[in-house]
């Protein structure tokens, strides 16, 4: 599940009916991220992943850390890399598989699991969620449930880290004719052909449906999505409903100041 970012497995589309099956189509966290995903999720690299090693190796002394969706290890095995233990819960086996092919891959502890409601019996120094992750789970429900989850897993001295876009209240939506908010953002656009992004979102649950869509020669393909945003301020009250509080916020992995102007935030909460 729940890996460490956004890609969701791809079919093909065909014809008309293509915005009907994408609308009836029940969004499940369990099987989006197959072999496909797996096999590309790393081509491209943020670019802060050594930043961000740096930072949990900090907080995490001497260990150990447990990374909740850890996904292929894009973060973990670099981490493990400077002598820190790290654990990992992973829903997709697809993801678990792709984490063992790389060097050092075997030597991780890595639960198949739902981060909100795994029960390991060791308790870390260090947990954490990266990568807008958390947002995958797609119910306020699910979210708090989740950080509960870590704070049970956190040592006395525990920390809990969150990194996680900060949301746009405008987010260029306009009103459809259903009265649901809407968006189209066109990305990739050549000769070939051209990919979009599209998407609903409903205020009241928080929840953005929407669809990568690529355009070419060889057809039509979609990967969906489904996310539910979570504020900082919301997030905050999460971490006290599981008797934790906030101690830092950073605007990203290097310490940078967190303002009205922060695309994400890296959040430390603890007891």
């Amino acid at each position: 599940m729940l890996a460490a970012g956004n890609s969701i497995a791809r079919a093909p589309v065909v014809g008309s009916n293509a915005a009907v099956a994408f609308a009836q189509m029940p969004f499940d966290p369990r099987s989006s991220f197959g072999p496909r995903v797996a096999a590309g999720y790393d081509d491209q690299p943020r670019g802060d992943e050594a930043a961000a090693v740096a930072r949990l190796a900090e907080l995490a002394g001497d260990g150990p850390a447990l990374e909740l969706a850890i996904g292929t290890g894009r973060i973990g095995l670099p981490l493990a890399a400077t002598g820190v233990r790290v654990d990992g819960v992973e829903l997709s086996a697809a993801m678990v598989e792709r984490l063992r092919a790389k060097p050092g891959g075997e030597a991780l502890a890595v639960t198949c699991g739902d981060m909100a409601t795994v029960e390991l019996p060791d308790r870390y120094r260090l947990v954490y969620v990266v990568f807008n992750s958390l947002m995958n789970l797609v119910t306020q429900d699910a979210q708090v449930e989740c950080v509960a989850n870590a704070a049970r897993h956190l040592t006395g001295d525990g920390v809990f880290v969150v990194e996680n876009v900060v949301p746009d209240p405008m987010y260029g939506l306009r009103q459809d004719r259903d009265g649901v908010d809407q968006y189209v953002d066109a990305g990739r656009i050549g000769p070939d052909g051209a990919s979009i992004e599209v998407g609903r979102y409903d205020r009241v649950s928080q929840r953005v449906d929407k669809c990568h869509v690529a355009l070419g020669a060889s057809g039509v393909e979609v990967e969906p999505l489904a996310l539910r945003y979570v504020w900082p301020s919301e997030l905050d009250l999460m971490a006290r409903l599981a008797g934790l509080r906030l101690h830092a916020r950073w605007g990203g992995w290097s310490g940078e100041p967190f303002d009205a102007g922060s695309p994400r935030h890296v959040s430390l909460y603890g007891r």
